[in-house]
């Protein structure tokens, strides 16, 4: 069982605008089943972890919620919860969740959603294995960061997807 934390990220490493606003990422030239998409990598996966603004993004922007597999999400506040999805409401300390996921995950991998500093807890707690990051070609100057924090990582594999520069690394330190 792996530990991820899959995103994408502007040139200059944000995951999102001040405003939250993905319109840079989702204008991309991207093919939803190339390689190293978010379709292929969610096939492996058990459980999910995000936190409370990455929850509220997708329900404002999606269409329904997409994920069949159980959810956590990090938050001190009241959110809704979308019709027929299993999403578990959070504060409890990341270890505590994590073995929660682990144990609900069925021997497949785990995957931190978003947002840079709820994987960075994951990865204080010696408990995030790898990072994955699809890199598109714009800068924002300003936003959520990607990993508000210092890692060491290992680079393990590249790959183009159309406009995107697609990566995965190991968690070294």
């Amino acid at each position: 069982m792996t530990t991820h934390y899959f995103t994408a990220s502007s040139l200059d490493g944000y995951i999102a605008t001040t405003d939250h606003s993905l319109d840079w990422l989702t204008s991309q030239d991207f093919a939803w089943d190339g390689p190293m998409s978010p379709t292929t990598f969610v096939d492996g996966i058990g459980a999910i972890a995000m936190g409370a603004t990455t929850y509220e993004w997708i329900l404002a922007n999606d269409d329904g919620w997409a994920y069949e597999t159980p959810a956590w999400v990090f938050t001190h506040r009241d959110l809704p919860t979308p019709d027929g999805a299993d999403v578990r409401f959070t504060s409890s300390p990341v270890p505590d969740v994590h073995a929660e996921m682990t144990a609900a995950a069925g021997g497949n991998d785990l995957w931190i959603v978003g947002g840079g500093d709820l994987a960075g807890q994951f990865a204080d707690a010696g408990l995030l294995d790898e990072v994955w990051i699809q890199y598109a070609p714009v800068t924002l100057g300003d936003g959520a960061p990607l990993l508000p924090r210092p890692l060491t990582l290992e680079l393990l594999d590249t790959q183009r997807n159309r406009a995107l520069v697609c990566t995965r690394f190991r968690v070294v330190t």
